[in-house]
């Protein structure tokens, strides 16, 4: 499928070739070996495999190193992530004797969003604290997906009440700005804590380290910290608004939101 399309037309075209692999397969009984499989095949270079280096993206990263799939490996780098997964980072790559692909904010909407607001201006509101993530994480993401006609993304139903209700394990999502489509994949959508942890252990899969300190997902430093025992997995996050109105299920980015 020729990619780089330049007319209504061949976007017209592209879209509903996309259409039809999504209609096409039964998803449902297609297994995440064989969803990394088909992306990569069908999509080559186009395909990447996004990852915050939390269990489901090393999963996915280790099933598909295991099987000789190639597929580009991409992280988004807010420049405030922790210093332990910077750390992970290096690690994976000399583990795997690959290069990440790391995709940052534009220092120039940094210095006009912290010049308007501060540094600290997530604590302010729950709008501010959106901005910033659309500044440090969604921007660069749609970078990125200016790249690719196939996103590999490990989202999972267990993660909260909101992704339940909205993720699919394929989808078509929307290029922004643009009217072009492309596949979403969430090939781990079904799998839980105990299943992931499971074939980390069996399968000797890297993990990162802020998991024994506590953390169930990890992203910004400040913005994500560990949870307490019986607390909800999101808990951890933003967790300045828990005494809000703000619903612990919903707390998002806006990373996986229909663009």
């Amino acid at each position: 499928m020729k990619s780089d399309v330049k007319n209504t037309d061949s976007i017209s075209k592209c879209n509903q070739h996309l259409e039809n692999c999504i209609r096409d397969f039964d998803w449902e009984v297609t297994s995440p070996e064989e969803m990394l499989s088909w992306a990569s095949k069908e999509f080559g270079s186009r395909a990447v495999l996004a990852t915050s280096f939390q269990r489901s993206g090393m999963v996915m990263f280790h099933m598909a190193h295991s099987k000789g799939i190639p597929l580009r490996i991409a992280t988004i780098d807010t420049m405030r992530l922790h210093d332990e997964t910077y750390s992970f980072i290096e690690h994976v790559e000399k583990r795997y004797s690959l290069k990440v692909e790391r995709w940052h904010p534009k220092n120039s909407h940094i210095e006009r969003m912290v010049g308007r607001f501060g540094e600290f201006l997530f604590f302010d509101s729950k709008e501010k604290q959106e901005h910033c993530c659309d500044v440090r994480k969604t921007k660069p993401k749609n970078s990125m997906l200016e790249t690719v006609d196939c996103w590999i993304s490990g989202l999972r139903w267990e993660q909260s009440e909101h992704r339940k209700q909205t993720a699919k394990k394929a989808t078509l999502i929307g290029e922004y700005g643009t009217q072009r489509k492309l596949v979403k994949l969430n090939p781990l959508i079904d799998w839980s804590d105990q299943r992931l942890e499971r074939y980390v252990r069996e399968n000797e899969v890297p993990e990162h380290s802020l998991y024994a300190q506590g953390y169930p997902s990890f992203g910004c430093k400040v913005c994500a910290t560990p949870i307490r025992p019986g607390e909800d997995k999101r808990a951890g996050r933003w967790r300045w608004f828990n005494s809000t109105e703000t619903d612990s299920n919903d707390k998002e980015c806006g990373l996986h939101y229909t663009i």
